[in-house]
């Protein structure tokens, strides 16, 4: 029991913010009286997560927006990347905003910015958050989807990847 209290503790304290977890309302009694009919769902119901939304940029995410275009391979510069960093890149928004997929871990979390903007590439920065001193973190790593806004559409520039210090 205490294990699981634990447990249950340590999963909630590193859920980030688009994690939520479901609690019953304070000082009620959900149970409905005998001979009634509920409408509402019960504590005990799963509930679904809301369907996927346009991603702000800025915003991580596990999957990439609905309707996104993936760039093609040939138009995306990996080569300043670690060895196996993702690069997958898809366009949004009529192509003005850039949806990546980038690699976090621990408590940072990933982060990038459109650095340069040229007629022909786009260089796009990324970096992760730094842990707060003295913070236990995990040992996991994530690939979360950031969306990264552009000063016009993609079109047929390339993507240039590169890696930034954390901040």
């Amino acid at each position: 029991m205490v294990g699981t209290g634990a447990l249950l503790l340590m999963v909630t304290a590193c859920a980030g913010p688009d994690m939520s977890t479901a609690q019953p309302a304070a000082g009620g009694d959900s149970a409905a009286p005998t001979g009634s009919v509920s409408t509402s769902p019960s504590p005990s119901a799963s509930v679904l997560p809301a369907p996927p939304t346009a991603n702000p940029p800025g915003k991580p995410r596990l999957t990439v927006p609905e309707g996104s275009t993936p760039v093609p391979p040939g138009k995306i510069d990996a080569t300043a990347l670690p060895s196996g960093f993702p690069h997958e890149v898809w366009t949004s928004n009529g192509g003005t905003v850039l949806d990546i997929r980038a690699q976090e871990g621990g408590c940072g979390h990933a982060l990038g910015e459109a650095a340069e903007q040229t007629a022909d590439h786009v260089v796009v920065n990324l970096s992760e958050t730094k842990a707060q001193t003295g913070q236990m973190c995990t040992m996991d790593i994530r690939y979360p989807v950031i969306s990264v806004a552009l000063a016009a559409p993609l079109d047929q520039r390339t993507v240039v990847l590169k890696t930034t210090p954390p901040k």
